[in-house]
Order: C-alpha cells, then sequence, then structure tokens
C-alpha cells in the first residue's frame, strides 16, 4: 500500500511540475515574445513538445493555418525516406542485343555539378548499342501550383521534367572578353553596358536564348545560374545529343521487355543539401522520382495524396500541400502538423541521420547565424511576410524537444523574427 501511495505521489508531483514548467514557459513568452515586436502584430503559432514524456511543453495557435514556406521541405524529406529507399532511382532501362532503351525518373544528381558519381552517364557512354529515349508518363507540369510566374529565370526555381540536366540551369560564365554558356546549344547573346557594375545575366521567357550584359572595364570573373525550357521530349533528345555527341533516338513504342531500375546517387547525398541550403529543385524531384519508383509515373500530386491517405493519415490537422518545396502560398500546415510528423521521423530514423540532414545551428546552411552553442537541428522558411522554423532542440538537460514556429503576416524583415525565436529556443535550452 506505501508503495501505491509513493507511486501515486510521485506521479502527481511529475504532472505538477510538468505544468508549472509549461505555465512558466507560456509566461515569458506571452510577455517577452509574443506582446512585442517584431512578432506583437504578427500572426503567430508555436508548438514545442517532448516525444520522451508525449507532453507539449508550449502550444500557442499551434492548431490555426499558416503559409510554411520551405517548412513544406521537411514533408518532401519523409517523402523521399518512405518512398524512394537508400539510392535515387537513376533511370530504367532495358536492353537487348542491338539497343539500349532508357527512361527518365526524375533524377536531378544526373550532370548536375555537385555529384562526380555518374553512374547514368557511364552506361550511355560505354554502351556501343544504339540508345533509345522512352518518354516517361508525364502527369505533372514544369511549376509547381501558384509559383510566381514572373520567376522563371531566377535560379532558385528551375522546372521540373523526367530526366533533369545540370540541374535545369545554364551556366553563364564570363570573364574580360571571354563568354561562355553550358549547355552549349543555347544561344548567348552578349552586350557592353559601360554604366554596369557587374554583370546581368537573363533569359527570353519563351525561349532558351540568353543575354549577358557585361562592363568591359570590369575585370572579375562573373557566374550565373539561369534556368532553362525543358521542353518536349525532343528537346531532352537534343540535350543528351549534345552531352553525348552521338545520335539518340526516340523510341515511339517502348519495348516489352522487363526494365530495370539504375540506382544513382545516395539519398542522403541529396536530402542534406537539400535541407542545408533549401533547394527547391531537389526537394520538387523528390515527389517526381517517389511516384516513378512506385507507380511508374510522374506526378507529385500522386506522391502527396499516397502520404496524406496513409503514412499521414494520423496528423492533428488536414494540411493543403500543394508541393514540395514551400514556394507555393497554397500551403496551409499547422505547426503540430510539423510536430507530429518531426516526432515520427524522429521514431523511425536513427538521430545521428536526422542531425546529418537538417542544417545545425552556428555550424552550417542556412542556420549558422544562428544559435552558435550549436543546440538546435531545423529546418527553416521565409518569403515576404512568412518566417518559419521547425525541427529539434536538444536541451542542456539532454532533453530532446520537437518544435514548430510559423509566423505570418510580418511587416519587418526576416531577420528580426528569426532572432526574436532565438530567443524563445535559447530561453528554454538554458532553462531546462
Amino acid at each position: 500500500m506505501r508503495s501505491i501511495l509513493l507511486a501515486t505521489a510521485g506521479c502527481l508531483f511529475s504532472v505538477l511540475q510538468a505544468q508549472s514548467q509549461s505555465a512558466a514557459i507560456k509566461k515569458w513568452a506571452d510577455t517577452q515574445l509574443l506582446q512585442q515586436a517584431p512578432l506583437k502584430q504578427t500572426q503567430t503559432g508555436i508548438s514545442i513538445y517532448e516525444p520522451a514524456t508525449g507532453k507539449y511543453w508550449l502550444q500557442h495557435h499551434d492548431d490555426q493555418f499558416f503559409t510554411p514556406a520551405s517548412n513544406v521541405k521537411i514533408f518532401a524529406l519523409y517523402a523521399g525516406l518512405k518512398l524512394l529507399g537508400d539510392s535515387l532511382p537513376g533511370a530504367r532501362y532495358y536492353e537487348n542485343d542491338t539497343a539500349l532503351f532508357v527512361q527518365g525518373m526524375g533524377d536531378p544528381s544526373f550532370l548536375h555539378p555537385d555529384y562526380t558519381w555518374q553512374p547514368l552517364l557511364q552506361l550511355l557512354q560505354t554502351t556501343a548499342k544504339k540508345i533509345y529515349l522512352v518518354p516517361a508518363v508525364n502527369q505533372y507540369q514544369r511549376f509547381g501550383p501558384g509559383w510566381a510566374w514572373d520567376d522563371y529565370a531566377d535560379d532558385y526555381q528551375p522546372e521540373l521534367n523526367e530526366w533533369p540536366m545540370y540541374g535545369n540551369v545554364a551556366r553563364l560564365y564570363h570573364h574580360r572578353d571571354t563568354s561562355s554558356i553550358l549547355p552549349g546549344l543555347f544561344t548567348l547573346q552578349t552586350t557592353v553596358d559601360a554604366t554596369l557594375r557587374s554583370p546581368v545575366m537573363k533569359r527570353d521567357e519563351r525561349s532558351n536564348t540568353f543575354s549577358l550584359q557585361y562592363n568591359p572595364a570590369d575585370r572579375s570573373v562573373s557566374k550565373g545560374y539561369v534556368p532553362f525550357m525543358t521542353g518536349t521530349i525532343t528537346d531532352l533528345q537534343q540535350r543528351l545529343e549534345d552531352t553525348l555527341h552521338r545520335r539518340i533516338s526516340i523510341a515511339t513504342v517502348p519495348p516489352a521487355g522487363p526494365f530495370k531500375i539504375l540506382n544513382s546517387i545516395p539519398a542522403d547525398s541529396l536530402y542534406a543539401p537539400m535541407m542545408h541550403r533549401s533547394d527547391n529543385f531537389f526537394a520538387e524531384q523528390i515527389l517526381l522520382m517517389s511516384a516513378a519508383r512506385q507507380w511508374d509515373t510522374l506526378n507529385n500530386k500522386k506522391t502527396i495524396d499516397y502520404l496524406l491517405s496513409g503514412p499521414l493519415k494520423g496528423l492533428p490537422d488536414s494540411p493543403q500541400w500543394v508541393d514540395g518545396c514551400g514556394l507555393s502560398r497554397y500551403n496551409l500546415f499547422t505547426p503540430r502538423d510539423f510536430v507530429t510528423i518531426l516526432t515520427k521521423l524522429y521514431r523511425e530514423y536513427p538521430q545521428d541521420r536526422l542531425w546529418e540532414i537538417f542544417p545545425t545551428g552556428g555550424k552550417e546552411g542556412t542556420l549558422k547565424n544562428y544559435y552558435t552553442q550549436q543546440f538546435v537541428h531545423a529546418k527553416t522558411g521565409s518569403f515576404t511576410g512568412a518566417v518559419a522554423l521547425s525541427g529539434y532542440l536538444v536541451t542542456r538537460k539532454n532533453k530532446v524537444l520537437v518544435f514548430s514556429v510559423l509566423v505570418n503576416n510580418n511587416r519587418e524583415k526576416a531577420g528580426g523574427v528569426r532572432r526574436a525565436v532565438e530567443r524563445l529556443l535559447t530561453m528554454i535550452w538554458k532553462e531546462y
């Protein structure tokens, strides 16, 4: 009887202690954060959760919907981890005695300068057989829903397609009187403008005609990255011919033989840069690759619908999830949605692996200048009027917390909002 009473008293003490802690954190947030600039006139949602105890440390409007910007990449990461396996699917291929048939599966690493391991390129370069390009089953659009059309020439918004090359961006180079473009089949027009401080690199809206304006007095080396139009299967054929320096044919009737999947780079070597530098293109292609591997169809919506109706059916709120990278303002998620998926990741995958994939405060990527004590592993997100941070916090007492802070309708710069959130998370790290 005595042991039962002691156990009951211990449980009651733990509950009261947790309630007191939560109340103290809420009071601090109310007085020191939410009622002061830069958050006072914003819409802010906060959810902080401890997986080990199943207790929320702080909940503030965490059941309300927000535009989360690049925090959506956390969901894209989950899609890849759940559906792609250890390696990316480089391509489907089939070969007989005389021909090699190849079909793209959306792998963004092909000829990307970040990746020297190129198994698909090696296959294409070493075969003596005739190469046939097999069109994929494409059910996607080159831009995501709600993306800004006039960002077509900005390097953070490359087009999506079945067989990316060079990250689907043209690489422009200029030094003194030398200018070049890769891929070399594109047109590059150069003009001189003595008023420029630095070169201006653009692309025509409706064609792969690129322009470079430069000041002849500028002796520095300049490099630029401008997305190209991916076009049709014929355009893809031309780019492959330009790269391989050999004839490529298009298979109008694919062979009946069984296709194999040629694995590409290790999946984590794509996930880490996607999260560290917030790579929109990688995030989008993850959704396409997932659909290509699972259903032989490039359809990002199919991947999203499958996850929301299956592995993520238990989300506390039903999100409006429309793209993989978060460029769209149509995306709507709650902070506790992010806490839920982050908790799933934490329980399903090794902590060391997650810490490598997520940016670490004070160390690298988008968090390099924040959380210098390196106790936060999280994904940032921002565009005009939206700032987000979701991930993991390890306190001084070595408690692992899952958190999500979403801020919308902010008028001040993102940096001020980030510093305000940093004060909250640093306080929790120090005190608990």
